[in-house]
Protein backbone atom coordinates (compact mmCIF):
# COMPACT_ATOMS: atom_id res chain seq x y z
CA UNK A 1 0.00 0.00 0.00
CA UNK A 2 1.07 3.39 -0.74
CA UNK A 3 -0.12 6.96 -1.18
CA UNK A 4 0.58 10.27 -1.78
CA UNK A 5 0.38 13.16 1.53
CA UNK A 6 -0.62 16.61 -0.50
CA UNK A 7 -1.53 19.81 0.54
CA UNK A 8 -2.68 23.11 -0.94
CA UNK A 9 0.23 25.73 0.18
CA UNK A 10 1.58 29.64 -0.44
CA UNK A 11 -1.37 30.72 -0.09
CA UNK A 12 -0.71 34.24 1.23
CA UNK A 13 -0.64 37.42 -0.60
CA UNK A 14 1.91 40.70 0.14
CA UNK A 15 1.72 40.70 4.20
CA UNK A 16 -1.41 38.59 4.72
CA UNK A 17 -0.65 34.75 5.19
CA UNK A 18 -2.36 31.70 5.02
CA UNK A 19 -2.06 28.75 7.05
CA UNK A 20 1.18 27.40 8.69
CA UNK A 21 3.52 25.89 5.21
CA UNK A 22 6.83 25.22 7.44
CA UNK A 23 4.89 23.01 9.94
CA UNK A 24 2.56 21.48 7.18
CA UNK A 25 5.23 20.38 4.76
CA UNK A 26 7.51 18.75 7.06
CA UNK A 27 4.52 16.33 7.20
CA UNK A 28 3.37 15.87 3.56
CA UNK A 29 4.98 14.30 0.77
CA UNK A 30 3.97 16.95 -2.51
CA UNK A 31 2.70 20.41 -2.12
CA UNK A 32 0.61 22.41 -4.13
CA UNK A 33 1.84 25.66 -4.24
CA UNK A 34 -0.86 29.08 -4.80
CA UNK A 35 0.50 30.82 -8.56
CA UNK A 36 -1.18 34.21 -9.14
CA UNK A 37 -4.91 33.51 -9.34
CA UNK A 38 -6.57 32.56 -5.77
CA UNK A 39 -3.71 33.65 -4.03
CA UNK A 40 0.54 33.80 -4.14
CA UNK A 41 2.97 36.47 -4.96
CA UNK A 42 5.94 36.07 -6.71
CA UNK A 43 8.13 36.60 -2.86
CA UNK A 44 5.77 33.83 -1.28
CA UNK A 45 5.78 31.35 -4.54
CA UNK A 46 9.59 31.43 -4.09
CA UNK A 47 9.85 31.33 -0.33
CA UNK A 48 7.14 28.39 -0.56
CA UNK A 49 9.40 26.48 -3.68
CA UNK A 50 12.48 26.94 -1.39
CA UNK A 51 10.66 25.55 1.84
CA UNK A 52 9.35 22.18 -0.49
CA UNK A 53 12.86 22.13 -1.84
CA UNK A 54 14.55 22.14 1.79
CA UNK A 55 12.40 19.54 2.77
CA UNK A 56 12.36 17.12 0.05
CA UNK A 57 9.08 17.68 -0.76
CA UNK A 58 7.38 17.64 -4.40
CA UNK A 59 6.66 21.05 -5.74
CA UNK A 60 3.15 21.27 -8.15
CA UNK A 61 0.97 24.46 -9.39
CA UNK A 62 -2.08 25.35 -7.67
CA UNK A 63 -3.72 27.31 -9.67
CA UNK A 64 -7.43 29.02 -9.57
CA UNK A 65 -9.62 30.79 -10.77
CA UNK A 66 -8.18 35.12 -11.26
CA UNK A 67 -10.00 36.01 -8.01
CA UNK A 68 -8.35 37.22 -4.94
CA UNK A 69 -10.53 38.65 -3.70
CA UNK A 70 -13.06 35.70 -3.60
CA UNK A 71 -9.63 32.89 -2.41
CA UNK A 72 -10.56 31.37 -5.87
CA UNK A 73 -13.90 29.79 -4.15
CA UNK A 74 -16.25 31.40 -6.85
CA UNK A 75 -17.11 30.18 -9.80
CA UNK A 76 -16.33 33.23 -12.35
CA UNK A 77 -18.37 33.08 -16.26
CA UNK A 78 -14.51 32.40 -17.82
CA UNK A 79 -15.11 30.60 -21.38
CA UNK A 80 -12.66 27.33 -21.97
CA UNK A 81 -10.58 29.76 -23.88
CA UNK A 82 -10.10 31.77 -20.77
CA UNK A 83 -9.55 28.59 -18.33
CA UNK A 84 -6.97 27.79 -20.76
CA UNK A 85 -5.05 31.11 -20.78
CA UNK A 86 -5.05 31.32 -16.85
CA UNK A 87 -3.71 28.51 -16.47
CA UNK A 88 -0.56 29.01 -18.93
CA UNK A 89 -0.14 32.12 -17.05
CA UNK A 90 -0.02 30.73 -13.83
CA UNK A 91 1.87 27.53 -14.70
CA UNK A 92 4.65 30.19 -16.37
CA UNK A 93 4.67 32.12 -13.24
CA UNK A 94 5.66 29.23 -10.72
CA UNK A 95 8.01 27.30 -13.24
CA UNK A 96 10.04 29.80 -13.80
CA UNK A 97 10.28 30.69 -10.24
CA UNK A 98 11.12 26.91 -9.33
CA UNK A 99 13.81 26.91 -12.60
CA UNK A 100 15.42 29.75 -10.79
CA UNK A 101 15.05 27.63 -7.38
CA UNK A 102 16.69 24.50 -8.96
CA UNK A 103 13.37 22.40 -8.75
CA UNK A 104 11.14 20.46 -11.27
CA UNK A 105 7.31 21.63 -11.09
CA UNK A 106 5.81 17.86 -10.86
CA UNK A 107 1.92 18.05 -10.78
CA UNK A 108 -0.96 20.68 -11.22
CA UNK A 109 -3.91 20.72 -9.05
CA UNK A 110 -6.65 23.35 -10.03
CA UNK A 111 -7.91 25.14 -6.60
CA UNK A 112 -10.88 25.44 -5.34
CA UNK A 113 -14.11 26.41 -7.39
CA UNK A 114 -12.16 25.84 -10.63
CA UNK A 115 -11.36 22.07 -9.37
CA UNK A 116 -14.56 21.79 -8.08
CA UNK A 117 -16.23 22.96 -11.73
CA UNK A 118 -14.04 20.83 -13.59
CA UNK A 119 -14.96 18.21 -11.82
CA UNK A 120 -18.31 18.27 -13.21
CA UNK A 121 -18.28 20.40 -16.28
CA UNK A 122 -16.41 18.59 -19.03
CA UNK A 123 -15.72 21.55 -21.10
CA UNK A 124 -13.64 23.49 -18.20
CA UNK A 125 -12.04 19.69 -17.55
CA UNK A 126 -10.90 20.13 -21.36
CA UNK A 127 -9.69 23.40 -20.62
CA UNK A 128 -7.00 22.58 -17.83
CA UNK A 129 -6.01 18.97 -19.77
CA UNK A 130 -5.18 21.00 -22.62
CA UNK A 131 -3.48 23.81 -21.05
CA UNK A 132 -1.17 21.20 -18.83
CA UNK A 133 -0.58 19.57 -22.32
CA UNK A 134 0.19 22.16 -23.99
CA UNK A 135 2.74 23.27 -21.14
CA UNK A 136 4.40 20.08 -20.63
CA UNK A 137 3.12 16.63 -21.65
CA UNK A 138 4.66 15.24 -18.30
CA UNK A 139 2.77 17.39 -15.84
CA UNK A 140 0.78 15.51 -13.06
CA UNK A 141 -2.92 15.96 -13.42
CA UNK A 142 -4.42 15.86 -9.83
CA UNK A 143 -8.01 15.10 -10.24
CA UNK A 144 -10.92 14.31 -7.67
CA UNK A 145 -10.83 10.45 -8.46
CA UNK A 146 -13.92 9.58 -11.07
CA UNK A 147 -14.33 12.93 -11.95
CA UNK A 148 -14.77 14.91 -15.72
CA UNK A 149 -11.36 16.34 -14.74
CA UNK A 150 -10.01 12.90 -14.62
CA UNK A 151 -11.57 11.72 -17.76
CA UNK A 152 -10.19 15.08 -19.25
CA UNK A 153 -6.75 14.05 -18.37
CA UNK A 154 -6.59 10.62 -19.72
CA UNK A 155 -8.16 11.55 -22.94
CA UNK A 156 -5.52 14.08 -23.49
CA UNK A 157 -2.76 11.50 -22.46
CA UNK A 158 -1.02 13.17 -19.48
CA UNK A 159 -0.45 11.67 -16.44
CA UNK A 160 -3.42 11.68 -14.18
CA UNK A 161 -3.37 11.32 -9.86
CA UNK A 162 -6.85 10.46 -8.92
CA UNK A 163 -7.20 12.53 -5.92
CA UNK A 164 -9.26 11.65 -2.31
CA UNK A 165 -9.56 14.17 1.14
CA UNK A 166 -9.17 12.99 4.58
CA UNK A 167 -10.07 16.35 5.79
CA UNK A 168 -13.45 16.82 3.52
CA UNK A 169 -16.84 14.91 3.67
CA UNK A 170 -18.55 13.54 0.49
CA UNK A 171 -21.87 13.95 -1.40
CA UNK A 172 -23.06 10.28 -2.54
CA UNK A 173 -22.15 10.93 -6.05
CA UNK A 174 -18.62 11.24 -5.26
CA UNK A 175 -18.09 15.17 -5.29
CA UNK A 176 -17.01 17.06 -2.60
CA UNK A 177 -19.84 18.42 0.35
CA UNK A 178 -20.00 22.22 -0.33
CA UNK A 179 -18.20 24.51 2.54
CA UNK A 180 -21.50 26.10 3.18
CA UNK A 181 -22.70 23.39 5.22
CA UNK A 182 -21.35 22.87 8.54
CA UNK A 183 -20.35 19.50 8.10
CA UNK A 184 -18.21 19.61 4.98
CA UNK A 185 -14.45 19.49 7.02
CA UNK A 186 -14.04 17.19 8.85
CA UNK A 187 -11.78 17.85 12.27
CA UNK A 188 -11.39 15.16 13.88
CA UNK A 189 -8.44 13.36 13.81
CA UNK A 190 -9.55 9.47 14.45
CA UNK A 191 -12.11 10.15 11.96
CA UNK A 192 -9.41 11.88 9.64
CA UNK A 193 -7.23 8.52 10.12
CA UNK A 194 -10.18 6.12 9.25
CA UNK A 195 -11.15 8.02 6.62
CA UNK A 196 -7.44 7.94 5.00
CA UNK A 197 -7.23 4.12 5.41
CA UNK A 198 -10.49 3.26 4.10
CA UNK A 199 -9.30 5.03 1.15
CA UNK A 200 -5.79 3.43 1.08
CA UNK A 201 -7.19 -0.03 2.01
CA UNK A 202 -10.47 -0.61 0.76
CA UNK A 203 -11.16 2.08 -2.26
CA UNK A 204 -13.88 3.50 -0.37
CA UNK A 205 -15.34 6.52 1.49
CA UNK A 206 -18.53 6.91 3.27
CA UNK A 207 -20.42 10.06 2.57
CA UNK A 208 -22.09 12.69 4.66
CA UNK A 209 -25.11 10.86 4.71
CA UNK A 210 -23.81 7.07 5.56
CA UNK A 211 -23.90 5.89 1.92
CA UNK A 212 -20.71 4.09 0.56
CA UNK A 213 -18.42 5.46 -2.20
CA UNK A 214 -16.10 3.72 -4.33
CA UNK A 215 -12.98 5.79 -5.36
CA UNK A 216 -9.85 4.95 -5.84
CA UNK A 217 -6.64 7.57 -5.06
CA UNK A 218 -3.25 8.13 -5.42
CA UNK A 219 -3.14 10.81 -2.98
CA UNK A 220 -5.19 12.14 -0.14
CA UNK A 221 -5.13 16.02 0.17
CA UNK A 222 -5.00 17.91 3.66
CA UNK A 223 -5.89 21.43 3.66
CA UNK A 224 -3.68 23.96 4.87
CA UNK A 225 -6.00 26.38 5.63
CA UNK A 226 -8.04 23.97 7.82
CA UNK A 227 -8.05 24.72 11.71
CA UNK A 228 -5.26 22.27 13.28
CA UNK A 229 -3.90 21.56 10.06
CA UNK A 230 0.12 20.89 10.68
CA UNK A 231 -1.16 18.56 13.87
CA UNK A 232 -3.44 16.92 11.49
CA UNK A 233 -0.58 15.70 8.72
CA UNK A 234 1.45 15.02 11.80
CA UNK A 235 -0.95 12.70 13.04
CA UNK A 236 -2.32 11.03 9.76
CA UNK A 237 1.61 10.69 8.56
CA UNK A 238 2.00 8.29 11.62
CA UNK A 239 -1.00 6.85 11.48
CA UNK A 240 -0.91 5.36 7.96
CA UNK A 241 2.96 4.74 8.68
CA UNK A 242 1.78 2.47 11.95
CA UNK A 243 -0.48 0.89 9.25
CA UNK A 244 2.23 0.07 6.38
CA UNK A 245 1.51 2.40 3.91
CA UNK A 246 4.16 3.80 2.65
CA UNK A 247 4.26 7.88 2.01
CA UNK A 248 5.71 8.60 -1.40
CA UNK A 249 5.46 11.59 -3.55
CA UNK A 250 3.51 11.71 -7.08
CA UNK A 251 6.71 11.72 -8.78
CA UNK A 252 7.99 8.94 -7.78
CA UNK A 253 4.93 6.53 -8.40
CA UNK A 254 5.60 6.12 -12.37
CA UNK A 255 2.55 7.73 -13.19
CA UNK A 256 2.01 7.82 -17.26
CA UNK A 257 -0.04 9.31 -19.58
CA UNK A 258 -2.21 7.77 -21.83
Amino acid sequence: MQIDLNCDCGEGFGPWTMGGDEAMLAHVTSANIACGGHAGDPDTMRRTVRLARDLGVGVGAHPGFPDLLGFGRRVLPLTPAEIEVTLLAQLGALYAIARAEGVAVTHVKPHGALYNHAAVNPAAALAIAGAMAAFDRRLILVALAGSALEQAGRSVGIPVAREAFADRAYQPDGTLRPRQFADALILDLEQNLSQALSIVRDGLVYAHDGSPVSLRAETICLHGDTPGAAARAAFLRRGLHAAGVTLLALAGMGLQGG
